[in-house]
């Protein structure tokens, strides 16, 4: 497992005189589940990316267990992305392949039962729907066993019932390898059914206005009873967070 430590001065967006985030500085602790929310154009994706070395750097740190991103710590990273982004030319196990080219055909086979697409191995994705085209991409990120996984608006698309079983299934195997999340969500319902903390940004340049602790017992269904009265005391006593304009900043 890993711990993520971010302690960034700014982010311009690249080529452009627009800053997209502020001062924005977090830690995730080793197999904690944290969901990023903030409005739309706050950095929140920018950020994912420069963790994941797709985004060049902002001057600051970003830390992987103590070592600075640009030292290269040894760590196994996954991305789970708003899209599957799975190649159209390749069968289902050769797209999981790409992360890890030596699994054998029972590891693959193991990982597709797990998110309930046993014996989908040799189809194509165009053969699949787009809530079994999200199940192999969660199964691609999981098969390397990630020790920080990092995921952007997964389950953005889908309809209500088939993102509430992706949550669900992505939830049991997070419990099963436990690895450090941070997952971008627009959806305070969805973080708070996920999350052990919540952090929220401002409008744009995006920073952290609130890091919240979301204190109810595991697991969490979408219609229990609980979510619901956590948020509306939340929104009540932090009134328009979600618009990135919270007056108590950093009250938690």
């Amino acid at each position: 497992m890993v711990s993520l430590d971010i302690s960034l001065l700014g982010k311009f967006y690249r080529n452009s005189p627009d800053q997209v985030l502020d001062a924005v500085s977090f830690k995730l602790s080793c197999g904690e589940f944290v969901a990023l929310l903030g409005p739309s154009g706050t950095g929140k994706s920018t950020l994912l990316n420069m963790i994941a070395g797709l985004e060049p750097s902002a001057p600051g740190e970003i830390k992987l267990n103590g070592c600075p991103l640009q030292d290269k710590p040894d760590c196994k990273l996954g991305y789970i992305f708003q899209q599957p982004r799975l190649m159209p030319w390749l069968t289902v196990a050769e797209n999981l392949r790409l992360v890890q080219p030596d699994a054998d055909a029972a590891a693959i086979e193991s990982m597709l039962a797990k998110v309930g697409l046993a014996g989908k191995s040799a189809c194509y994705p165009k053969h699949l729907s787009g809530g079994m085209q999200r199940r192999v991409s969660i199964a691609r990120a999981f098969l390397t066993q990630p020790d920080l996984l990092l995921l952007d608006e997964p389950f953005a698309s889908l309809d209500a019932p088939n993102a509430d079983k992706l949550r669900r299934l992505l939830y049991a195997l997070w419990v099963e390898q436990k690895p450090t999340v941070l997952f971008v969500t627009h959806d305070l319902n969805e973080a708070i059914q996920l999350a052990d903390r919540i952090i929220f940004l401002s409008s744009a340049p995006g920073r952290v206005i609130l890091d919240k602790t979301v204190d109810l017992s595991r697991p969490r269904a979408t219609d229990d009873y609980r979510l619901q009265g956590w948020k509306d005391a939340l929104l009540c006593q932090h009134a328009g967070l979600l618009e990135g304009t919270e007056p108590n900043a950093f009250e938690s």
